[in-house]
Parts: structure tokens; sequence; C-alpha cells
């Protein structure tokens, strides 16, 4: 598990940046219905942001700091994998995510991806201009292999996810679809995550300049696989470069943002 239960996101709130937020329920191309939180910013950017959490799906982690996106004037939506086969009901903590984990598909992660993306661009006449993903384990590895989904995405950013090697079920290989990405890259790793070792990291961002993807990668020194996290205190630098990272890489994609 990438984070302790009752982890938050390393960001301090921002009093009023958040218009408003809502739980939703969606529907995938394919029929299945997801649970999804959003976020809108009081004052936008033009930007959006699908978050995708890691192996829990829509923990209140991904809800909260979909509210910090928003207060940073990022439209947000964070959506959940387990619709198909845990439905779209409230969970405890007690729920058992992993038996979930074990039935998802590419394809059924791809549609409920793209059904974020979707409900993003449509809301309020227009306001996102430039759609992004973020994704954390798990998910980074999907934000990472969002950018082959043909979305019309601004750009991707995952936090330490596996980017070579196989993954779980029939979820590909990022490293091996760099050929069809079709947006900036932003990946963020620890260098002290055992999952990902440095030869991974420099294979995949080899990969990207071979194929002439515009990428940053950047590891933090010591920082261990889900160092984003509040309770880690020992890990607090790193978090904020990376929040600041995110934000920089955001913004400087988003075409004549407001209020630049």
């Amino acid at each position: 598990m990438c984070f302790d239960l009752d982890s938050r996101p390393p960001i301090a709130p921002i009093a009023g940046g958040a218009l408003d937020s809502a739980d939703l329920v969606l529907e995938a191309a394919d029929g299945n219905r997801l649970r999804a939180f959003r976020a809108r910013a009081s004052e936008a950017n033009g930007a959006g942001i699908v978050i995708l959490p890691d192996v829990r799906g829509l923990h209140p982690f991904f809800e909260e700091l979909a509210l910090r996106f928003a207060e940073n004037g990022v439209d947000a939506l964070a959506i959940d994998y387990f619709g198909r086969t845990a439905g779209t009901g409230p969970r405890g903590d007690g729920f058992e995510f992993m038996p979930q984990v074990a039935q998802t598909t590419w394809a059924g992660l791809s549609a409920d991806i793209r059904a974020g993306a979707e409900h993003l661009l449509r809301q309020d006449e227009g306001r996102v201009r430039a759609l992004f993903t973020v994704g954390f384990c798990f998910g980074g590895r999907l934000a990472f292999l969002s950018s082959s989904m043909k979305l019309g995405l601004a750009g991707a950013i995952g936090f330490y996810g596996i980017p070579v090697g196989p993954g779980r079920n029939d979820i590909p290989a990022p490293i091996d679809l760099v050929r069809e990405f079709q947006n900036p890259i932003l990946g963020l790793f620890g260098g002290d995550d055992k999952a990902i070792p440095p030869d991974s990291i420099a294979a995949y961002e080899r990969a990207l300049t071979d194929a002439g993807v515009e990428h940053r990668t950047v590891t933090y020194a010591g920082a261990p696989h889900s160092f984003f996290d509040r309770k880690a205190a020992d890990f607090a630098d790193a978090s904020a470069k990376a929040w600041d990272e995110t934000l920089t890489f955001v913004r400087g994609h988003v075409p004549d943002p407001v209020g630049t």
C-alpha cells in the first residue's frame, strides 16, 4: 500500500480557493458506473486534471488532493477504479481493495480514465482548456500510459509510477508505448524507491528522449516510494518540491492561462 489509511496530502489548504466540490457517479463508454470526486477552482486558470489514485481507489487522500488543486486554480476530478467489481456505494477503512485491484483490466481502466477526462472537458462551458492527468504508484503508471490514449492531454504527471517491466494484470509498461505518447511527461521519483531502481528511471528517460517526447524527470535523493505523504515528516522537503514541480508543469502547459 502506498499510504497509511489516515494519510492526507502534504499541502497546506488555501482558504477560499475552491469554488465547490461534489461526489459524482460517472458512466464510462462500456456502461460501467464509477465513483468520482470533483473540485472546482474559484479562480480557474484554464487547467483541469484527472487524478488517478493508488491501489486504494477513491480514498479521502485523493479527494483532499482534488481540493488542493482547485485551491491553486486547477479544476480537478479524482476517479475510482472499482465500479465494475465493488459498485459505487460508500466504503470504510476496512474496504479490501487488493481483491478489486486483481480484477482490473487495461480496457476497463482506460474506459474509466476517458470518462473522467470527458467529464472535465464538457463541464462549465469549456472552462477547462488544458487537460492533464496525475497519478500515484498504480495510478502513476496509468498517468504515463494515458499519454497514449489520444485524450488531447496537455501533460501527464506520474508520481513513482513503475515505468518498465510487467504490471498488474494486462496493464502495459509505459516504456513500451512511448512512441504513442502525444503530450509532455513529468516523472517524479524517490531516490530510495526499492520498486523503481535508478536504471529503470534511466531506461524510461532514454526511451522518451529517443521517441522525441518532451519530458522532465526528477528524482529526490533519499526519498522512498510514496514519499508524498504529509505524515512522513522526514520527506517534507521532497514533497514540497514535488508539489511545486507539479504546479509549475501544469501552469507551463496551459495556453494563455487566466491571471497571467
